[in-house]
Order: structure tokens, then sequence, then C-alpha cells
């Protein structure tokens, strides 16, 4: 009988014992899926944040400024390229514009001749150590011709030209990269127009000290038609509209 109860004590015990256990495992177990789902719902919450912030930034991929000290984004992409006569390329979301600015002057019985535009890296290098290498023989230190090479032509990586948004355009009639250029009929008309299509003169003359580039009568940059007009009216560049 005694040991009967005995038996009888030691099973309610192992039964009250996997109660309890069961007990803990089960509150253990809303605890965690608990836990998983206030997690879930914060998630939720950043994603749907995330997307209304992106939808409320503007795209301002037309006013992205590269200069010498702001190099291109590492992972920088031009979504797609259209490719223009004789080598050349623009990033495709300039061309209708382009095109269009190109075609006006040519109804006015102008001859713009594009010279450069888009540059791979290892083009961009290859330009910019011929300048260097120009000062060189000049008799200019290394160090020297250095400096004095990116008052025209940047380093890979800080050039508008990998960007795919700038062009050089010249007169057919005077294609010599001077200052003179900005004399030549064409020249004339697009400092005049150019803001009708979304372009600036992005190197003026006057604004060396912030572009750190000399005047280059023929560098053309696409900002948008907004941008554009506020820039070329107001006589700034790039780095004043952006940063001022």
């Amino acid at each position: 009988m005694k040991k009967r109860r005995i038996v009888m004590f030691c099973f309610i015990g192992i039964f009250c014992l996997a109660l309890f256990i069961w007990a803990g495992v089960l509150a253990g177990y809303k605890m965690i899926l608990t836990y998983k789902n206030q997690q879930e719902a914060v998630v939720k919450k950043d994603k749907s944040e995330e997307k209304e912030q992106e939808l409320s930034v503007p795209d301002t991929w037309n006013l992205l400024l590269v200069s010498r000290e702001h190099p291109l984004p590492e992972n920088y992409q031009i979504p797609v390229f259209t490719d223009l006569k004789n080598g050349h390329a623009v990033d495709s979301r300039i061309y209708p514009e382009l095109q269009a600015m190109m075609d006006a002057a040519r109804a006015e019985g102008l001859e713009p001749l594009i010279c450069s535009s888009y540059r791979a890296w290892d083009r961009q290098q290859e330009l910019y150590i011929r300048k260097v290498r120009t000062y060189v023989s000049e008799g200019q230190s290394w160090e020297s011709a250095l400096a004095l090479a990116e008052n025209w032509v940047q380093k890979p990586g800080h050039s508008e030209h990998q960007t795919g948004l700038a062009l050089d355009i010249v007169d057919m009639t005077y294609q010599q990269l001077d200052e003179a250029q900005a004399e030549t009929q064409v020249q004339v008309w697009l400092m005049a127009h150019c803001h009708e299509y979304g372009f600036i003169l992005r190197y003026p003359k006057g604004k060396e000290s912030l572009t750190g580039v000399s005047y280059e009568p023929w560098h053309y940059r696409y900002v948008g038609k907004e941008a554009a007009k506020e820039i070329m009216e107001k006589g700034i560049c790039l780095e004043e509209y952006l940063l001022s």
C-alpha cells in the first residue's frame, strides 16, 4: 500500500513536472512568435517608408556633380547608351534633347560638330597621361605637370565625359579647342540657346576657381531644362547651383 502511494506520488510529480515544462515551452514559443511578428512588422514598415521616400525624392541623375573634388560614385553605371556618328556615344536619356539642339543649330545654317562625348576609364586615363607628358616635355616637373594637366583634362573617375552627360561641340569651320572657339557662330548660338534644351556651358570664364577647370567654350553638359535655365540666366556654374 505504501509502495503504491509512493509510485502514485512519483507519477503525479512527473506529470506535474512535465506539465510545467510543457507550459514553459508553450510560453516560450508564444514569446518567440510574438517577437517574430513584431520584427516582421518593423521590417514591413521600414520597407514601406523606404518606398515612400523613393517616391518622394526626385530623380536627380541629371544633376550629378563630377569634378576634381567630387569623383564618380564607385557603382556609377549609364543605364543605356545611344551611339552617335564618328564613334561617339551619350547617355540615352539626353539624346532627344541633344538631337533637337543640334537640329535647331543646323536649321540656322550652322555646322556644329561633336568632337568628344562619352569616354571610358581607359580613354580618360590615356588623355590625362598624354597631357601630363606634354607639360613634362615643355620642361615642367612631373608634379607640376600633374597639377597643370588637371586644368584641362581630369583624372579618370573625375571627368564629366565618363557620365555620358557631357560633350565637346565645336564649329565645323574652326575646330581648335582654344578661347577663339567662343567667337565662332556655333558657340555664339549654343551659349544663347543651349539652356532651352537642358544644356549648360559647363566651364564658363571667370568660374575657374569654383570648377577647377580652365575656361572651355566648347564643353556642354546636360542638367535638365529647369536647372539649365537658371544657371545660364544667372551666369553661375553648376557648383554654385548645387552647393550654394
